[in-house]
């Protein structure tokens, strides 16, 4: 059977003999029906846990319109408009709102960038920036000990509205909800307070109770309000496909059911071969981003098994961090001992790689160096097809393969589970 995977802007081809393949994981497709402004403004006129958006503003507030940066797949460009008209049709003055790029600990945006995200015509009608670490504001700590520090417009704003998808994430659960806020316009230390509990139990894909990190976040509430949430669910076209506002905790426990409804996918067996393609750019924008199907991947493969990584990775490893971590590893093993005793941002993701090791091996189509791949303890491969050669010369000729082509998007549940 033959498979095109995204991959950056592109794809890539591979083959799979008919006998081993044991299954083919992706999300639940749902017929386009509605187009994607229809979606959007039943899911705004409809909220839950809060009136409707154009409710809640005043005419002369100012407005903190956060939303997501280059290397979050949130169609910000067509998720915008229809917030931007709530709040028009509320009286707000466009010279009141400011949208701001949620950056976390990632680099800033090219000003190419930013028009790339929210469109010309946004991007000349409005005030848009970067949110900025270095300037923030400090309101105390959460019941964990974890820095309270926001981007200053947005703690002097009055009404904040927090714009992204919902995704799975491999430690916070999910994506989207208040995490847009905190730590997504927060400082470095922060980040990295919130994001160390990710060693914690509970702190897994796909799951919110008695998850620390994701409980760690939302009590952000009790340090400022968070006015609004609009978060989206997207297919693999990157089109919108379901739409939830309102609440930033309720809102946000309804968009994860949803998404689990169409990315928790049951597999009967894992396989010995898993070939996972991260879903093209941007969530394989750098290895930082793409580790994220990697780790979906681990949940489909056989202990000993052999993943098959595609992921462009046209920015390299994506973090300083990360880099300087991997060049003092002599051995996947170092990593793992290194985050329990001195979690650094990017370096955790070097850790997530290690034990990942620990499972399968990991064959990586990229554009990276040869080189730098085997920095980082994974064994590169000339192209698609020369790594499914491998893997079937390491797995034996009778291995059973599942193919993932939106890996980032997908969570394979065992039956056990």
């Amino acid at each position: 059977m033959k498979f095109q995977l995204r991959f950056g802007k592109g794809t890539v081809d591979c083959s799979v003999p008919r006998e081993n393949l044991v299954a083919v994981l992706e999300p639940l497709r749902i017929p386009r029906g509605e187009a994607q402004g229809e979606i959007m403004k039943k899911a705004l006129s409809s909220p839950i846990g809060t009136p409707p958006l154009r409710e809640i503003v005043r005419p002369g507030e100012k407005i903190a319109l956060i939303t997501s940066d280059i290397t979050r797949p949130c169609p910000s460009r067509v998720v915008l408009p229809p917030v931007l008209e709530e709040l028009r049709e509320a009286g707000i003055g466009d010279s009141d709102i400011t949208i701001i790029f949620a950056l976390g600990s990632h680099r800033p945006h090219t000003e190419e960038e930013m028009k790339s995200l929210v469109g010309d015509r946004i991007y000349e009608g409005y005030r848009c920036i970067d949110h900025d670490p270095s300037d923030c504001v400090s309101l105390g700590k959460t019941s964990r000990g974890t820095p309270v520090d926001l981007f200053r417009p947005v703690v002097e704003a009055d009404r904040r509205v927090c714009v992204g998808n919902i995704e799975f994430h491999y430690f916070a659960g999910y994506s989207g909800g208040a995490k847009a806020v905190f730590p997504g316009v927060s400082t470095i230390e922060a980040i990295r307070a919130n994001h160390r509990m990710m060693l914690e139990e509970g702190s897994r894909t796909g799951n919110n109770k008695g998850n620390p990190v994701r409980e760690d976040l939302e009590e952000i509430g009790r340090f400022i309000k968070i006015d609004f949430t609009f978060n989206v669910i997207l297919d693999q076209d990157k089109k919108v496909i379901h739409a939830v506002a309102g609440d930033y905790i309720k809102a946000h426990r309804a968009g994860c059911e949803k998404l689990d409804a169409l990315g928790k996918v049951p597999i009967e067996e894992q396989a010995d071969i898993v070939i996972v393609s991260a879903g093209g750019f941007p969530k394989d924008i750098n290895v930082y981003q793409a580790q994220k199907a990697l780790d979906n991947a681990l949940w489909a493969v056989l202990r000993g098994g052999v993943v098959i990584w595609v992921a462009s990775c046209g920015e390299g490893l994506g973090s300083k961090t990360f880099s300087d971590w991997i060049k003092k590893a002599e051995k996947p093993e170092d990593l793992i001992e290194r985050v329990k005793s001195d979690f650094e941002l990017g370096g955790h993701k070097a850790a997530a790689i290690a034990l990942a090791l620990k499972k399968a091996s990991i064959l990586m189509v990229s554009d990276l160096d040869d080189e730098v791949v085997r920095s980082i303890f994974v064994e590169p491969a000339e192209n698609l097809e020369r790594a499914v050669e491998k893997a079937f010369s390491l797995a034996g000729p009778r291995a059973g393969v599942i193919v993932m082509p939106a890996g980032g998007s997908t969570l394979p549940i065992p039956r056990e589970q």
